[in-house]
């Protein structure tokens, strides 16, 4: 068991298949599994499972390596690392498979398996109408051993199947201890004598991870309970190839807050897509961390050195995960709160560059220090930073109608019509560069109309950011009309703001 960091050093391995985008279920397995490995100072091991073919998505591979790296949990062993019991991708092992293969054939624990996969369909349809599970019915199984050798000899096409029942030994059932549930058994005769090497030379699944677990050594198995009823089949398969059985710990699965499978209609998104979306990595993992386990003393905000310091299976909870987004959401917030200031204005210019609101070109000099402000302004309003562009809207807005019904009632009343007026004739010709210059200007306007209160800053706000509501202006005048000088073109004025909003009404 892991607890308290006291476990010797254990080999974990995340083994995703090149099929898709890394969704938020395995990046939580893998998370479990970087935990364990740096707890307790063994060893991740990062295997790619691509004897898949059919299903293989290109791309795929690069996008799950960057992923991975992106949310840090980065790998002891594995593609672009090497290691000493490579190679790490299945496609690359087949001399592995085939050896193993030929062992259980040699043990008579495996035979060749003839039949044509019409033979296989029509015997399965048979077996399904009388009532009865779909097994094969290990008429291969009975071949003369040296007439399955001449056959295969003379070319003709084989599968390797292993023989389950053989390699129990007569025993009814297979049992294994899992760290999760305690010990588990399943009935021999529900296993049947599976396909472990196809004939085109390709290892299933089952097959292909036993060889490769134990040839890279691998001790503890962490990874989803939709795995449970594979675990079976691969005891048996280490006990016939006279290997080591690693121990195991099954995760329940991620579901949606309806109880269904993860998807997709539950807000849930891969992780290329929350990075993108530009949710801070170490909100994300202290989120994936909190899917069935709990940090002591009730916390959700759990650092990274924190969750290796206090990461226990024994804590992980049976019953499954649910995803919450509003969760996820505010936990990323937090992570967006503590972001250092440069980085985060980096990151908020990166987006609106990327958005094209700002021109794609060398900063010029002073515009670090006003992103820097810009960032701040928004920092209260982000749960992540893909959201910069719409919550910078009114830092860049140009004037003109206002985007509600409200907002254009407000400024065709006599009082706000008067207000903007006013704020665009003393915008073109005053300097409103620091939070005491707009103030003495909001003095002035109240002396001039008469209007105080909501009659004179509703109107105010609309003009300058057609919303009734947003950052403070003491706060947002002066960032803007320093903005317009930086950035001419893209930032509109005050003074500009004033009267096209002027010319709008002037057409009302």
């Amino acid at each position: 068991m892991v607890s308290g960091g006291r476990a010797a050093a254990r080999r974990v391995r995340f083994a995703p298949s090149p099929t898709g985008s890394l969704h938020l279920g395995n990046a939580r397995t893998a998370l479990f599994n970087w935990l364990v490995a740096r707890q307790t100072g063994g060893r991740f091991v990062l295997r790619i499972e691509d004897t898949d073919v059919a299903r293989e998505q290109a791309g795929s591979e690069r996008a799950i390596l960057e992923d991975l790296r992106w949310l840090g949990l980065d790998w002891d062993e594995g593609p672009e690392v090497g290691g000493d019991v490579g190679p790490y991708r299945q496609s690359e092992r087949t001399r592995h498979y085939a050896a193993a293969a030929e062992a259980l054939l040699a043990r008579d624990a495996a035979f060749r398996c003839f039949c044509s996969e019409e033979a296989l369909a029509q015997e399965r349809a048979a077996r399904l109408s009388a009532g009865r599970a779909p097994h094969y019915s290990g008429r291969c199984a009975a071949l003369d051993p040296e007439e399955s050798a001449r056959r295969a000899a003379a070319g003709e096409a084989f599968a390797v199947r292993f023989a389950v029942e053989r390699a129990a030994g007569g025993d009814a059932d297979v049992a294994f201890v899992d760290l999760l549930r305690g010990e588990v058994r399943f009935s021999v005769a529900e296993l049947g004598d599976t396909v472990i090497l196809r004939s085109d030379g390709r290892p299933t699944y089952n097959f292909a991870v036993v060889v490769d677990d134990a040839a890279m050594r691998i001790d503890l198995v962490i990874r989803g309970d939709d795995h449970l009823s594979n675990t079976p089949r691969q005891v048996l398969l280490h006990r016939a190839l006279g290997q080591s059985l690693p121990e195991f710990a099954h995760l329940p699965l991620v579901r949606g807050p309806d109880g269904s499978r993860l998807s997709k209609r539950h807000g849930a998104a891969s992780v290329a897509e929350y990075r993108h979306a530009g949710y801070p990595a170490d909100g994300l993992v202290n989120y994936l961390a909190l899917l069935g386990w709990a940090p002591r003393g009730d916390r959700t905000l759990v650092e990274r050195a924190e969750l290796v310091r206090e990461f226990e299976l024994e804590r992980i909870s049976l019953s499954a995960a649910a995803f919450d987004p509003a969760k996820l959401d505010w936990i990323s917030t937090q992570y967006v709160q503590r972001t250092e200031a440069a980085e985060l204005a980096r990151a908020v210019h990166r987006r609106l560059v990327e958005a094209g609101t700002l021109p794609d070109e060398p900063l010029p000099p002073g515009a670090a220090t006003w992103l820097c402000e810009l960032a701040e302004l928004l920092r209260p309003y982000l749960s992540h930073v893909g959201q910069a562009p719409e919550r910078a809207a009114p830092v860049f807005h140009g004037g003109g109608a206002p985007h509600d019904e409200a907002g254009r009632e407000a400024l065709e009343r006599p009082a706000g019509r008067a207000v903007v007026e006013r704020l665009a004739e003393r915008a073109a010709s005053s300097s409103i560069v620091d939070v005491e210059a707009w103030k003495a200007q909001v003095a002035h306007l109240r002396e001039e109309t008469g209007a105080k209160g909501r009659e004179l800053f509703e109107p105010l706000r609309i003009a300058i950011t057609g919303d009734s509501s947003g950052p403070l202006l003491d706060a947002l005048v002066p960032l803007v009309e320093r903005g317009a000088r930086l950035f001419p073109g893209a930032i509109p004025t005050i003074a500009e703001r004033g009267r096209r909003t002027l010319e709008w009404l002037g057409q009302r």
